[in-house]
């Protein structure tokens, strides 16, 4: 091996050792390079310029229904962590629940609390449970800090073509569409999927619980990710399952961690 490009292997194994996090409830090890703060500025301009160019549904019996199923999970979240005497990874969030006027059958949540539901997964999520079944999975990507996570990928898998200070200090055009892809589509098959399974399986977990802490029963899981399978066999898939890919594994993997989100579930009658 060259002695340059030894140089930056070796850089590259330092870096990811040293910047090595935590996820919380799962405590998998994971790649966490950008700082918080930076993360916030860029998922507050994103979701900024988002919010100008969409039509935001307020005061409908809908718009309502998201903004009472995120502050539920939300309120879920905190007393997990309090109940675990731990730290709340979502404390400092400033949290912001909306309904956008779109046919398209998605939803996201970006750090600082943004989450967004697109009207066309309300008819697949069919109700209040349902709906909790979405919010609390994408809280869940939120909470383990799965962004980061991916964002740090890309820019270590790019460190030969620029440096990671001037990435992360300048948010030049390739460090933004780095944050797009982080949270959309991935480009790099194998190496940076938009959601790996591992991540993937942690926010069905998590979601799980959170939704069960909440009050809403997380059997409603199994079905509304059914019918999410059957939207993806009935013609193009979903941009919701673009990033969240929905097969039978998946639903299969999902009855397994029912048992123990049934356990928060049961709690909350007691």
């Amino acid at each position: 091996m060259e002695p340059k490009k030894t140089g930056l292997f070796l850089f590259i194994a330092v870096l990811v050792v040293l910047s090595c996090s935590t996820v919380p409830v799962t405590d998998r090890r994971q790649l966490a390079l950008i700082p918080s703060e930076q993360i916030m500025n860029m998922s507050v301009s994103s979701y900024r310029d988002f919010m100008e160019s969409h039509e935001v549904i307020r005061g409908t019996k809908e718009a309502r229904m998201v903004n009472r199923v995120g502050s539920r999970i939300r309120r879920a979240v905190e007393q997990y962590f309090q109940k675990q005497e731990g730290a709340d990874p979502l404390e400092e969030h400033r949290w912001e629940f909306n309904l956008i006027e779109d046919e398209k059958i998605n939803a996201w949540a970006m750090p600082g609390g943004k989450v967004v539901v697109y009207r066309g997964i309300l008819p697949v999520a069919e109700n209040e449970t349902g709906l909790a079944v979405v919010m609390a999975h994408e809280i869940a990507h939120v909470v383990a800090n799965h962004g980061n996570e991916r964002m740090s990928q890309g820019l270590v898998a790019q460190l030969g073509g620029m440096a990671l200070s001037a990435a992360l200090s300048q948010y030049p055009q390739e460090t933004q569409q780095l944050f797009m892809t982080a949270y959309g589509v991935g480009s790099q098959v194998g190496v940076l999927l938009p959601y790996s399974r591992v991540q993937e399986s942690e926010a069905d977990r998590l979601g799980l619980i959170f939704m069960a802490i909440a009050g809403y029963d997380p059997r409603a899981a199994d079905d509304f990710w059914q019918r999410m399978a059957a939207q993806k066999e009935g013609g193009s898939p979903p941009e919701f399952l673009s990033t969240h890919p929905s097969d039978q594994s998946r639903i299969e993997n999902i009855r397994k961690l029912l048992p123990e989100a049934m356990k928060y579930y049961k709690d909350q009658d007691e």
